[in-house]
């Protein structure tokens, strides 16, 4: 690969990277950020009920005080790329580290719900900058022809997170007798389940130390010859440097530090690519997928299964997330990132129409309902199912167009806002559902059919293919 032009060839797609060994290192080290987002949306639906019963409060407060770290998560990717742009990119890795091992430490030890609600903010600032850094970073370190399946990484990491901090409140669970609020070593279970979160902080910091800074940034700040060797390492040693680091120091003659100002233009205010971007932050959530991770036990009650089992059934969905991010890492460089996104939409659409028709049965309101056992199954068919579809498409393809979509003299800070979008689209979802269910859970699941439905147009009309394009083409 000496050239753009090279990379993109069938003979440039068959060659495998020399050290495509390293790349993957490099790319799932980056990726822990990725995991860390998983784990915290996940551990913490195991820790709701004892939460409510600590400190006494209502679900609509509760609700509040689990949407908390969304609004951190906005903040840190708003301002994850600027700091990236002054510092570097590992260097914001680290500072997420650090501000999610203190938060992990705050949560698990708080003396009022205020207090928790604060420690969870801090550690939705260090998840939103890894989450905005991530896809990044990897997008500039990869080859071409392996970037939207390393890119993936990321959502793999999210689900990996999802499922492991699943399994490690089920054995916390079971060491403290099946009770949330059960003692061990002095602490409550909940209390352990959130502090745990200690554990891969640490690790994403360690992960950090070793991996290279990202070449762009590098050239940025004049360590050409550091970039070089960069280079050499992730995209082998059959390399141009010469031509490689000429065609990159071009593009970057032409950018600038990226402003705020920098994202706007058209009719409006943003850019129309930026507005694409933020377009698909914001369906990624309104479909409805955090419900599923955030509610899973009140949700598996109501269609009948016994609340002991809750824990076991959303394991079983992690599961079924991990299987649908498999299947869209093999087939994102193959098929392209419009088509996967498109089969995932009308999978989606169909799965939560049934499950909204699953869901309109019931003798009551609320989701604490039981449904006869066939409309019962169909919701949780039609639940698994939906899962299935955003991870294999959705899932990944979001967060592989905002790593590469953006032109470079605007990819930071675009991703940034776009990044920032999908935090506070997660925050509105997450806030809203227990108002929405308590209204009408059929209602609420066909609002979310109505987004995937509307996703559909939305990317066969604005959302550009990315597939094999090297970054310095975009825009």
């Amino acid at each position: 690969m000496t050239s753009t032009s090279q990379a993109q060839s069938p003979e440039g797609r068959k060659a495998r990277p020399e050290h495509l060994g390293h790349v993957i290192f490099i790319a799932a080290a980056a990726a822990m950020g990725g995991f860390l987002f998983g784990y915290d949306s996940s551990v913490i639906n195991g820790a709701v009920v004892a939460i409510r019963g600590r400190f006494d409060v209502g679900s609509e407060v509760l609700a509040q005080v689990i949407a908390a770290a969304l609004i951190g998560c906005a903040i840190g990717a708003a301002t994850a790329g600027r700091i990236a742009d002054r510092v570097g990119r590992i260097r914001v890795m680290q500072i997420a580290a650090a501000l999610f091992t203190i938060s992990a430490i705050g949560s698990a030890l708080p003396f009022a719900l205020w207090d928790l609600a604060m420690w969870r903010v801090l550690g939705g600032v260090a998840i939103g900058m890894a989450s905005v850094i991530g896809p990044a970073y990897i997008a500039e370190v990869s080859p071409p022809a392996y970037r939207g399946r390393l890119t993936s990484f990321q959502q793999a990491a999210i689900v990996i997170g999802i499922a492991i901090s699943q399994l490690v409140n089920w054995a916390i669970l079971s060491y403290a007798g099946g009770e949330q609020r059960g003692e061990i070593a002095g602490l409550e279970a909940w209390q352990w389940m959130l502090g745990v979160m200690v554990v891969p902080s640490v690790l994403y910091g360690m992960l950090s130390l070793v991996i290279p800074e990202s070449p762009r940034f590098l050239i940025s700040v004049g360590r050409k010859e550091k970039a070089r060797q960069v280079l050499r390492d992730v995209e082998g040693k059959e390399v141009d440097l010469d031509i490689r680091v000429a065609e990159i120091e071009r593009n970057m003659r032409h950018e600038r530090k990226p402003t705020f100002k920098d994202l706007l233009g058209g009719r409006f205010g943003f850019l129309p690519i930026v507005w694409i971007g933020i377009g698909l932050s914001v369906f990624s959530q309104l479909v409805g997928i955090n419900v599923i991770f955030y509610y899973s036990s009140s949700l598996w009650q109501s269609v009948g299964i016994n609340p002991e089992s809750s824990f076991l059934y959303s394991f079983e969905t992690s599961i079924v997330n991990i299987i649908g991010t498999v299947i869209a890492m093999i087939f994102v460089d193959r098929i392209g990132r419009k088509p996967l996104a498109l089969i995932g939409s009308a999978g989606m659409a169909i799965s939560l129409g049934c499950a909204a028709w699953a869901f309109s049965y019931k003798t009551g309101t609320g989701v604490d309902v039981s449904l006869p056992s066939f409309h019962g199954t169909v919701a949780l068919i039609a639940a698994n199912f939906f899962v299935l579809f955003f991870a294999l498409s959705w899932g990944v393809v979001v967060w592989v167009l905002l790593g590469e979509m953006f032109p470079g003299r605007i990819r930071a800070a675009a991703l940034g806002v776009a990044a920032s979008a999908q935090w506070i689209a997660n925050w509105l979802i997450t806030v809203t559902f227990p108002t929405l269910s308590d209204w009408d859970l059929a209602g609420a699941y066909v609002i979310y059919t109505f987004f995937a439905l509307l996703s559909i147009p939305f990317i066969l009309k604005w959302v550009p293919e990315t597939k094999g394009k090297a970054l310095e083409e975009m825009g």
